[in-house]
């Protein structure tokens, strides 16, 4: 259980798929032709062990490629608590702002600029370790993400097990055999898990040119990342039972604000989340 609430904090999730170019530098796969994607694709999961029953094999992150990050940016001030909803890219029709290394560069900015405590979903294992993969691979400069104090209580420490500055709600959850998936135990709590998409289905997206998708689904996550830390950090003791309502409310309207700017997919979201709460209050 973590034991703080920063005055900056930022609950996120990525998207990444089968870096195509990892496969080529590794495995000799093609570059060019109509099908050469989804080839060097397959021969990354076929080298990662594919077989009939598992086709799609989970690979190192290393050998994947960042297409899309969001996350909810929170912020207390004076006892007043401001939520923002942040993704990148901002574009999907912008060549240069889908690519990898913009998307992270922007990343790697906020997190050296603002140190904002971190909350993901299997973030210890997976978010962190890609993000610091791809950007050394990438050849980035990790604008002091990569810092670490001599003493674990001394500074901001995003690589330390027992530092409240990277919070991983999936160990906290449960170990092992009996970690559950966040559609799982956000469903439980009357949160929204996977809504037409699951993670599955990003590498087809990415393949049909989609993005968009993509990007709208991992806003899902992100915004549910976001009520289950709530919840966790109600359990803990760190929000009150008024403030831990006021929580869920703020997002609501966080959510209300972005349909309002366009982004319809959001309808769905609560929807779903009306139907979940629903239920859920019948226990």
């Amino acid at each position: 259980m973590f034991k703080t609430i920063a005055p900056c904090l930022f609950s996120f999730d990525i998207e990444w798929v089968p870096d195509p170019l990892s496969a080529e530098i590794l495995y000799g796969a093609p570059r060019e032709g109509p099908a050469a994607a989804e080839e060097s694709m397959k021969r990354l999961w076929q080298e990662a062990g594919a077989t009939e029953k598992q086709p799609q094999p989970y690979l190192k992150t290393v050998l994947c490629r960042i297409v899309s990050i969001s996350g909810i940016f929170r912020e207390a001030s004076g006892g007043v608590v401001s939520l923002k909803l942040v993704t990148l890219p901002v574009n999907v029709n912008d060549k240069e702002k889908i690519k990898e290394r913009s998307i992270l560069q922007t990343l790697l900015k906020a997190i050296g600029s603002r140190k904002p405590q971190l909350v993901g979903y299997n973030s210890h294992n997976a978010d962190v370790p890609i993000i610091v993969q791809r950007s050394i691979v990438n050849g980035l400069f990790g604008e002091g993400m990569g810092e670490r104090p001599d003493k674990p209580w001394e500074g901001i420490d995003y690589f330390s097990q027992n530092s409240d500055f990277n919070v991983d709600l999936a160990p906290i959850l449960g170990r092992y055999s009996q970690t559950p998936k966040l559609n799982e135990i956000a469903c439980l709590c009357g949160i929204p898990g996977k809504v037409d998409t699951d993670g599955g289905d990003v590498s087809g997206l990415w393949l049909r040119g989609d993005l968009q998708s993509i990007v709208n689904y991992n806003e899902f996550d992100a915004v549910t990342t976001h009520l289950l830390w709530a919840r966790v950090a109600h359990f803990g003791g760190l929000l009150g039972d008024v403030a831990y309502e006021r929580e869920q409310t703020l997002v609501r309207e966080l959510i209300d604000s972005e349909i309002a700017k366009g982004k319809s997919h959001f309808e769905h979201y609560l929807d779903e989340w009306d139907r979940l709460q629903s239920i859920t209050s019948t226990r």
